[in-house]
């Protein structure tokens, strides 16, 4: 029998074949790093339950999470995956142009498919652990993009060490959640949005994080996340 929360969001992982998008779902959920990770054909699913804490009460979210397929063949597939995404992590690789080059079209599909105008995108670019001559994207361009797409927020991450990789989860929780408290969701009325209300006595976390609204998380060069005031 699965664990009590307070909410369920679901989350679309997206970007290019081999930006690291298994891997990052694997190290979020599993705390490990797999060097070596077989292509995803239509979409891998995993889950993780946190807390959010915004000072007032606490409340437990789990995170389910569609790791779609990247590769052009398979994309008529992984669409399907996208209906009813609370957020969406558009992964690129920061060592491949490329990628960054592609982020356009697949924000696009993501705002298309998934139904819900209100979804929470977030940018991410993966494998910031690489020495600085194999870069490609620029920190100051992930920005960019970010702020000009209206994005709620850019990360740079690392599948491999971990780092930053459960900010990127965890605050696009917390946004998800300030959402909630606006009054943006009717959760009786919008099966499209992506946000079940849970059940059952919720007890205990496995990772907490303390949400102010109208503050900018972070504070490291690699990130940038927005909330409204």
């Amino acid at each position: 029998m699965s664990s009590p929360y307070d909410y369920l969001f679901k989350y679309i992982v997206i970007g290019d074949t081999g930006v690291g998008k298994s891997c990052l779902n694997l190290q979020f959920t599993d705390k490990r790093f797999k060097p070596v990770h077989a292509i995803t054909i239509g979409a891998e699913f995993g889950s993780r339950t946190i807390t959010i804490d915004n000072n007032k009460n606490k409340k437990v979210i789990k995170l389910q999470i569609w790791d779609t397929g990247g590769q052009e063949a398979y994309r008529s597939i992984t669409r399907s995956y996208y209906r009813g995404a609370a957020a969406a992590l558009l992964v690129y690789d920061i060592t491949r142009r490329e990628t960054f080059n592609h982020l356009e079209t697949w924000l696009n599909d993501a705002r298309q498919h998934a139904l819900s105008e209100n979804m929470t995108v977030v940018l991410v670019g993966n494998k910031c652990d690489v020495p600085c001559r194999m870069r490609e994207v620029s920190v100051e361009e992930g920005k960019v993009f970010a702020k000009d797409h209206g994005l709620m927020g850019f990360v740079e991450c690392s599948a491999k060490t971990g780092e930053n990789v459960d900010e990127v989860f965890v605050k696009t929780a917390a946004v998800i959640y300030n959402k909630i408290q606006d009054g943006v969701f009717n959760l009786l009325n919008d099966f499209n949005c992506g946000i079940k209300v849970g059940y059952g006595d919720v007890k205990g976390d496995n990772y907490v994080t303390t949400f102010q609204t109208g503050a900018c998380c972070g504070g490291s060069n690699r990130s940038d996340f927005k909330f409204k005031d």
